[in-house]
């Protein structure tokens, strides 16, 4: 087995981890809603409505039981009058911290890189 062949066997694992990746995450909201749990760590329904300009009820619900499917997020049931719900990340949600940092710090970047020319 030649080293070109391992390096594009690894290349191809490594594409196929990222589209894994971008799978999870696609869309316009799901980066948008995690953010919003990251940085405030536990989220109410409508506080993730109101922190995600221009989504709607019911995309809101379907992204959050996708999110929950794939086991980053755990909705927690409270006993309030009425019942009210609560998002957090899970253990493996929190794995994706430092990528949201990274987003961030990138956005931030971005956007001072492209209003100073």
């Amino acid at each position: 087995m030649d080293c070109n062949y391992r390096e594009k066997e690894k290349h191809k694992k490594e594409m196929m981890a990222v589209q894994d990746s971008m799978d999870v995450l696609s869309g316009k909201w799901k980066i948008a809603i995690i953010s919003s749990i990251c940085y405030y760590n536990k989220r109410r329904f409508s506080d993730i409505l109101n922190d995600v300009v221009g989504i709607s009820n019911k995309m809101l619900s379907k992204e959050l039981k996708e999110l929950e499917i794939n086991k980053l997020i755990k909705r927690t049931v409270l006993d309030t009058q009425p019942v009210s719900i609560e998002y957090a990340l899970t253990d493996h949600g929190k794995t994706l911290q430092t990528i949201i940092n990274n987003l961030t710090d990138w956005g931030i970047a971005h956007r001072k890189k492209i209003t100073e020319e």
